[in-house]
């Protein structure tokens, strides 16, 4: 993914701009491809300050003035509300990448009107995701379902990318969950290969930028690192549902 950082690219993406009769969009677009041909720029729209857009790549954000000249890598924080401006669009950004997934690729617990949905990336060899799942019934009886995206930290072809591999090819989605539980107990479970989502399910948790599991990610796009007990994420999630 694209990270602009320095000073130095700044000034190279000023001498890059297009002719100044072009629109902010266009402007900020050709300055752009013109280091990065092969950029993917999700959306270019005009950001909380007068004069700046706002330019998503991926899930990353950058601030851009109008001429496609300077950018800024940072988030905008309203200090006379003291409101973080950057977040919500990173939420939506995340929430957008999700949701193209499907919940048809995730191995689900909890009933489909629940309260709350969370999804969850998740190492079966994690300790912290295992002390997760150990308590999936608490989750759900504190009204969150629990949609699990597969992000086994050692990579493609280690014994936990294998593990994850191996539950979703257990069968139906009651038999991945049953698969899920038993490998998250630390039983061994039975080594499968078929079609599956692992792959593109790491590419999603690189795409968000995570480093660790689990990652909880809410149902309007923010993202929770760590663990966190049933009762306390249930508290944090009416919060944020102002209920």
């Amino acid at each position: 993914m694209l990270r602009i950082r320095s000073l130095a690219l700044a000034a190279t993406l000023g001498c890059l701009a297009t002719a100044v009769h072009a629109g902010p969009e266009q402007q900020i677009r050709a300055a752009l491809e013109a280091v990065s041909p092969d950029i993917e720029i999700r959306d270019i729209r005009p950001a909380p300050i007068d004069g700046l857009y706002e330019v998503l790549v991926g899930s990353e954000l950058m601030y851009m003035t109008a001429d496609g000249r300077y950018f800024i890598d940072g988030r905008i924080v309203d200090l006379k509300t003291r409101t973080d401006l950057t977040e919500p669009r990173l939420a939506e950004a995340r929430k957008g990448l999700i949701e193209s997934i499907g919940e048809e690729s995730m191995v689900s617990f909890g009933p489909a009107d629940a309260a709350h949905t969370v999804t969850v990336f998740t190492d079966i060899e994690c300790g912290y995701c295992r002390k997760l799942h150990s308590q999936i019934d608490d989750y759900v009886a504190n009204g969150i379902r629990v949609r699990y995206l597969f992000f086994p930290r050692a990579g493609e072809g280690s014994e936990a990318y294998r593990e994850a591999v191996s539950v979703w090819c257990a069968g139906d989605a009651e038999a991945r969950r049953e698969a899920m539980t038993e490998a998250k107990q630390g039983k061994s479970i039975e080594m499968r290969k078929c079609d599956n989502p692992v792959a593109e399910h790491m590419a999603l948790g690189r795409e968000l930028g995570l480093r660790g599991t689990p990652a909880i990610v809410t149902e309007d796009g923010t993202l929770i690192p760590g663990y966190v007990d049933p009762k306390r994420l249930a508290v944090e999630l009416d919060q944020m549902a102002g209920s």
